[in-house]
Parts: structure tokens; C-alpha cells; sequence
């Protein structure tokens, strides 16, 4: 639970999504709360991942876990985070510290990644400080599909990302 300041320690406990198959990485920061207790990612009902990529890739917005997991690996798409585990409070990404990388070399041990890219600023910062030295890749930052980033609406995010994935999706 809450230790010092309100920051809890948490790991990461759910794996990531990907298959041989998957071209594209898309790489948030950590679980939220709401994550963590559904255990999947974007788990907050607010959250517009899953209305920004099925748009974007032109499917209905998947509801269960397995539909959210079957609609990734059929268009390609991999999912994980940047941090294994760290110290925060809540899901405020500003407050993590600590933090531990996950291993993303499995995901390009298995899979022909063509590119891979940062839901957000926060997971394009840890990407580069944490995981761009090891892996050797340059992620491209879009912007966060959190409800926190107001100034971008949905269909302005689902246009920005659609351009941004179509070329690796095709």
C-alpha cells in the first residue's frame, strides 16, 4: 500500500501483447490503478486509447480483454510499458521515480518491430532514458490518449494517430 509521501512501490503484473506477427510497439509508461485492478492495459474508463486506435485502424472499439487483445494482434500491434516497476502515487506518471525498465528485447527477439512509439510524453521520456540505449531505437512520441491531456479531443488525437500508425499498418 502507501508508504512515505503517498508513493507506492508497484510492479508491473500483467504481460505484455504481441505475437511474431507484430510490426508495430506502442509503449505507454505503467498500468494505472484502474489497469492494475482490471489487469489490462488503459483500464480507465476515460482513458481514449481504445476508441483512438480501433478508429484509427478502422475496427469497432473492442469492450472485453480479449477483444482489446484480439484487435492488437490482428492488426499488428504490440502493447507494453516502459516501466517494469517503480515508486508512485496513484497513476500520477509526474510522480514516478525508481524506476526499473522492462525488458523489451523479448518483444524484438520475437517479432519484425518496424516502429515503435510512445503513448504520451511522460513514456517517450522513460523510453529514451531508460530504454533507447539498450534497445537502439528511436520511439516516436504521440500524444497521450489520457483524459489529463485535454487540449487534444478525440477526433483530432484518433486523425494524429491514424496518420502516424497507417504506414506500418498496411
Amino acid at each position: 500500500m502507501s508508504g512515505l509521501n503517498g508513493y507506492t512501490h508497484v510492479v508491473h503484473s500483467f504481460e505484455p501483447v504481441y505475437d511474431e506477427q507484430s510490426r508495430v510497439l506502442i509503449l505507454g509508461s505503467l498500468p494505472s490503478v484502474k489497469s492494475r485492478e482490471q489487469g489490462f492495459y488503459y483500464g480507465h474508463p476515460q482513458n481514449r486509447f481504445w476508441k483512438v486506435i480501433s478508429a484509427a485502424i478502422g475496427c469497432d472499439t473492442p469492450q472485453t480483454v480479449e477483444e482489446k487483445r484480439l484487435m492488437l494482434l490482428r492488426h499488428r500491434i504490440a502493447v507494453w510499458d516502459v516501466i517494469a516497476e517503480c515508486d508512485i502515487i496513484g497513476s500520477s506518471d509526474a510522480s514516478i521515480k525508481n524506476a526499473r525498465p522492462t525488458e523489451l528485447s523479448r518483444i524484438f527477439a520475437a517479432a519484425d518491430i518496424k516502429a515503435v512509439f510512445a503513448n504520451g510524453s511522460t513514456a517517450g521520456r522513460l523510453y529514451k532514458k531508460h530504454q533507447q540505449p539498450k534497445t537502439g531505437r528511436e520511439a516516436a512520441v504521440l500524444p497521450s490518449t489520457s483524459p489529463a491531456n485535454a487540449a487534444w479531443g478525440l477526433e483530432r488525437l484518433t486523425d494524429y494517430w491514424r496518420e502516424q500508425l497507417c504506414e506500418y499498418l498496411d
